[in-house]
């Protein structure tokens, strides 16, 4: 595997690459242009730029995470066509700088939603967190007031304002969008993108839904086994693949991570790999990687990866706020640098056990 960390940028992670070159193991980092609207076409300057920023802290940029999907694309609009091409430019500039894996979604208005960001556990971190009761009482409406007081100042990823500001538009966008609309819509995107990632080896890699479930009545169809191989099938191109995020799938305690894993074999591109703990149906906190810790065996899930070949990008995912840090919510450096560990660990302990 190749073990990597998110970077945010520097006009907007309070995380130097400096200290992230120090976590052991780590070789590089997914990143993307921050300030870039879904829409637009990344330059190569842009591009060439970031990845110098990244090069002289002697890290790589492992992958982008994300370039966003325009809603027209999402909405399957009559000018979804001019934006797909629009995203195809941006893969030909970043194949041109030799960048080869990309991870995006296709949630409808919501990109990842949580209750809490600032949840307090019993040893004093805090943690996201999501109850299912307490959204159902939420005006969807005002969803980016209430994620903007929660996040207390910090601009989180799939929650910038230029885009949640317009809610009552896209949920009227989106009306009349069902599930199979919205996959025929994905599978119409893909199709299109495939020629140019054969071209420069762009391995397209789509993240669950987070939660994995319905949220507001909007539809999602990237939330379980079924899910993900319907995906992979319905364009079956080994550039087509997937981002296995355990702790987006592993909200549903239904999802067996181990086998969805060997499920996927070969077509798992990218690896957010965390813990998460269930306290009741729809109810559920993140917590330490530390398998005890939570409700997934991270043991069993690093084994199916293991086991199927996986050599691709895993970073550890959002990590507890803990020794006191000021950082943005579930991206300080402490917890994701001792979840690195973990993982590394883990590998090095199925790479002796396999090889005798």
């Amino acid at each position: 595997m190749k073990l990597a960390m998110r970077w945010f940028g520097a006009e907007h992670d309070t995380i130097p690459l400096a200290h992230i070159r120090q976590v052991p193991g780590v070789v590089g980092v997914v990143t993307t242009l921050y300030g870039s609207l879904p829409g637009q076409v990344w330059e190569r300057d842009a591009i060439r730029h970031m990845k110098a920023q990244v090069k002289v802290h002697g890290l790589e940029v492992c992958g982008i995470e994300s370039v966003n999907v325009h809603d027209a694309i999402k909405a399957g609009l009559p000018e979804r066509d001019m934006y797909i091409d629009r995203y195809i430019r941006t893969l030909e500039h970043l194949g041109e700088e030799g960048i080869d894996l990309v991870c995006y979604n296709f949630m409808p208005v919501f990109d990842f939603t949580r209750t809490e960001l600032k949840h307090m556990r019993e040893d004093g971190a805090t943690v996201f967190a999501y109850d299912q009761a307490l959204v159902d009482t939420l005006d969807p409406q005002r969803m980016n007031e209430y994620m903007s007081r929660i996040a207390q100042g910090f601009v989180m990823p799939g929650w910038e304002p230029e885009r949640v500001t317009k809610l009552q538009r896209l949920f009227q966008l989106y009306s009349q969008v069902d599930a199979q609309k919205l996959f025929d819509n994905l599978v119409y995107f893909l199709q299109a993108l495939m020629p140019v990632c054969r071209r420069y080896g762009i391995r397209m890699a789509i993240h669950p839904d987070d939660p994995p479930w319905s949220v507001f009545g909007l539809p999602r169809i990237v939330g379980d086994a079924q899910g993900l191989s319907r995906i992979v099938a319905a364009v079956d191109d080994p550039h087509n693949g997937v981002t296995l995020c355990t702790g987006s799938l592993g909200a549903n305690p239904n999802n067996d991570l181990s086998a969805i894993i060997r499920g996927l074999q070969g077509r798992i591109h990218f690896a957010h790999v965390r813990n998460v703990r269930h306290t009741s149906p729809g109810v559920f906190e993140e917590c330490a990687h530390l398998s005890r810790d939570g409700s997934l065996d991270m043991y069993a899930i690093m084994q199916a990866f293991y086991l199927s070949g996986f050599d691709g990008v895993i970073r550890p995912d959002h990590g507890r706020d803990i020794f006191g840090e000021q950082a943005m919510p579930g991206y300080g450096l402490y917890d994701r640098a001792i979840g690195c560990g973990y993982l590394s660990g883990l590998w090095e302990a199925l790479q002796k056990q396999t090889q005798g």
